[in-house]
């Protein structure tokens, strides 16, 4: 998972090669081609490309359903229907149900920006069990991401020293440093990728979705979107009101918001889950070997990652642990409650001069496998954030920020705020302050936030359902923790979604689930 602070909303992470060619991806003249007509070649899954993560081909799902995957072709501009195309990779499992029972393809988006859906789905799958019944499940690597035209920057080698590199400079040459370093990647973004660079906005994305939607052979679009796919479908909704199905929006983006403010409510977001953890550490019945306070378990982090600035520690060989793998580490080991027992093991290997869990944590959130090979999450994650976000920040901005993202987080304040500087360089301007997501006339779209939710904050949920407009987004209320709230098995959220997608039943507004 890329750094949080360059994502409005941070992807669930699939903890598990590159395009063959710029041709592979970006091909042929679509003139005098009906895209709307394209018949999908539905064959037996390869196994994930390095761009998508890597691995195994998925295996089949219980009962011996196949995953299959295509390729739909769509303009790579769309203001130029007819010109030059690429290709969007496709997976789906048809229906388990009897078929009079089918409604349609469900279509997932899992967030990043920048996550493989085609890798990301068999992940998942059987936890969308109940929804087969009714839906072929479908998932796609959006334009610029894994097999659909993925972005490329630096190589693999690179990447290691960009993601070793300090993140929060103390003194003027550290604030250089990083800005040049911030600066290479960028250029060799350009360089590799500059071609598809312009057109990897989620507006685009969602104009895909809907040829997706005809060529899929559905009148509407029934979709479920988490985290960034939050936004994405709330930007369908508003280009495409009438296409909207049955739709769900699981941890929630603020529309509202540009990227700063986006950030600045994600070090909020990730200082309470880290509150939340400590004060979870020291209330179990076998005490807690990290702290003897909640307090205490947080200060000794924060103590942890000073002495990292100066003296990193072995991490995976022959990489060392930097205080920036750690507090990425940690960020990463937020996004579920299930993953809190590896941060208090890592915190423990840590405090003993061992940073191997928290640096596989950070490998995690960046996208790196076992074998040191990158997938191109964070490449399309800043394509696609710099492609959509206006805001150009400057460091002195950042420095007169400072003070407040550190009072909205100690720990992670600075992280959060110097991210800002990322698109600074970009060679595409940004769309737009924040996306638009109104959607009058659209069906209901239901909406679901967590009050413990680190990445997309809960305050999100209201903000999308305020936006989408009046009698469209209804608004599901999640007391829990984690990235998300339907993954987390929750029975009351998993049972007012599924009643919604399966049979229509609209859940009363402002339900509560706990």
């Amino acid at each position: 998972m890329p750094n949080p602070s360059r994502s409005r909303a941070a992807a669930l992470a699939v903890t598990a090669v590159l395009l063959t060619s710029w041709v592979s991806g970006c091909g042929g003249d679509s003139e005098d081609e009906d895209l709307t007509a394209q018949k999908l070649d539905w064959k037996a899954c390869p196994a994930p490309s390095e761009a998508q993560g890597g691995g195994s081909a998925p295996s089949p799902l219980p009962g011996g359903t196949e995953w299959q995957c295509a390729t739909l072709k769509v303009p790579l501009d769309w203001s130029d229907p007819k010109g030059d195309t690429i290709g969007l990779a496709l997976i789906r499992a048809r229906a388990s149900g009897a078929p009079g029972r089918r409604i349609g393809s469900l279509v997932f988006n899992f967030g990043g920006p920048g996550g493989s859906g085609v890798a990301s789905l068999p992940a998942f799958g059987q936890d969308y069990a109940a929804l087969r019944t009714r839906y072929d499940l479908v998932s796609f690597d959006p334009r610029g991401v894994g097999r659909s035209a993925g972005v490329k920057c630096e190589d693999d080698r690179q990447l290691d020293r960009f993601f070793q590199q300090d993140a929060t400079p103390d003194d003027a040459a550290e604030q250089q440093e990083l800005l040049r370093n911030t600066r290479t990647f960028n250029a060799a973004c350009e360089k590799n990728s500059g071609r598809v660079l312009p057109h990897v906005r989620t507006t685009d994305a969602a104009r895909d979705m809907d040829l997706m939607r005809q060529v899929l052979g559905d009148d509407k679009l029934h979709y479920f979107g988490i985290s960034y796919g939050t936004e994405l479908g709330g930007v369908y909704a508003h280009l495409f009101p009438k296409n909207v199905g049955r739709a769900v929006f699981d941890g929630v983006v603020d529309p509202t918001q540009d990227a700063e403010q986006s950030s600045l409510g994600q070090a909020r977001g990730f200082q309470l889950a880290l509150d939340n953890f400590a004060q979870d550490c020291v209330s179990k019945a076998e005490g807690c070997p990290i702290g003897d306070s909640p307090q205490d378990v947080k200060d000794r982090i924060a103590g942890l990652l000073k002495d990292l600035d100066s003296k990193p520690i072995p991490g995976v060989f022959p990489r060392r642990l930097t205080q920036t793998a750690a507090t990425s580490g940690i960020a990463q080991s937020l996004y579920s409650k299930d993953f809190w027992e590896y941060l208090t093991e890592g915190l423990e290997q840590a405090y003993d001069g061992d940073g191997k869990v928290l640096m596989l944590l950070s490998d995690s959130m960046n996208g790196r496998s076992e074998n040191g090979q990158y997938s191109n999450i964070t490449p399309a994650n800043i394509s696609i954030n710099c492609a959509d976000d206006k805001p150009r920040y400057t460091a002195d901005h950042v420095k007169s920020k400072l003070p407040e993202f550190r009072a909205a987080s100690p720990l992670f304040g600075d992280y959060l705020a110097w991210g800002l500087v990322g698109c600074t360089d970009w060679a595409v301007p940004g769309a737009a302050e924040h996306p638009d997501v109104s959607a009058p006339g659209a069906a209901p779209i239901l909406v679901v936030g967590n009050t413990g939710d680190p990445a997309t904050p809960y305050a999100g949920a209201r903000a999308m359902v305020n936006a989408l407009g009046k009698g469209v987004g209804v608004e599901l209320t999640y007391k829990g923790q984690g990235h998300g709230a339907y993954d987390s098995g929750n029975k009351c959220v998993q049972g007012a979604v599924n009643g919604y997608l399966l049979e229509g039943t609209v859940p009363s507004a402002g339900t509560v689930c706990s």
